[in-house]
């Protein structure tokens, strides 16, 4: 066998088509395109996101404008003037142990009036915050009549010059570790003084000391 005796098997190779070689060739005139259109002509395509005409999927949906912080703390808010009127009904006023007569000589001995503790459990309690699963933020709208001692995760720049002015306290809660809510409050405390490094630390005694100090006492009793 030779190499030019070599050919591929038969029905194995089918030539080309050869369009647009007139019309005895079978794909004469419009080459097997049709007649018209946009694909019809040289370079007409269509993409494949088309969608005949109609409005697109791409315009139909709403645009995702901006996005969403996956970090942002979203707080159970409350505002200054809530506190201050519902603490003015004295449902916030915590129940006097002592009885009325010494309750009106304090009274009268502090004519100022002293701060209503407000924590978040208490405005839970009093119906001013929804739930207790989230950080409680304090804001400044309304007026403060009277001195607060308020505990909260966050406050506002006036809400603590409102709380501020009328005599009262803004004091931000801190965790000594990861907390889940607000209810479970620890108030900071400072660190206990260190042992001052200067005092010297008791030497014990001498043990030739301590021996020649209990002979002498032998001594003594067997005189």
């Amino acid at each position: 066998m030779k190499l030019h005796d070599l050919s591929p098997a038969p029905g194995s190779h089918k030539p080309r088509t050869r369009v647009g070689r007139g019309i005895a060739a079978g794909k004469g005139k419009t080459a097997g395109r049709g007649t018209k259109g946009q694909k019809s002509r040289t370079g007409g395509t269509i993409q494949p996101w088309f969608e005949g005409g109609q409005t697109p999927i791409h315009v139909r949906l709403p645009k995702l404008r901006g996005f969403r912080n996956m970090f942002r703390v979203e707080y159970e808010i409350v505002n200054v003037g809530r506190i201050s009127a519902l603490a003015e009904t004295g449902i916030l006023d915590a129940p006097e142990m002592d009885g009325p007569e010494i309750a009106a000589a304090k009274a009268a001995k502090s004519p100022k009036p002293m701060p209503v503790t407000v924590t978040p459990d208490i405005l839970a309690a009093a119906g001013l915050i929804s739930t207790l699963d989230k950080p409680l933020k304090v804001l400044g709208q309304g007026d403060v009549t009277r001195p607060l001692f308020i505990i909260a995760d966050a406050f506002s720049k006036s809400a603590r010059e409102k709380i501020e002015g009328a005599g009262g306290t803004a004091q931000v809660l801190e965790f000594p570790g990861i907390e889940s809510g607000a209810s479970g409050f620890v108030l900071a405390e400072e660190p206990a003084p260190a042992e001052s490094a200067a005092e010297p630390a008791a030497q014990p005694a001498p043990k030739a000391a301590t021996k020649k100090k209990s002979q002498a006492e032998q001594a003594s009793s067997e005189a």
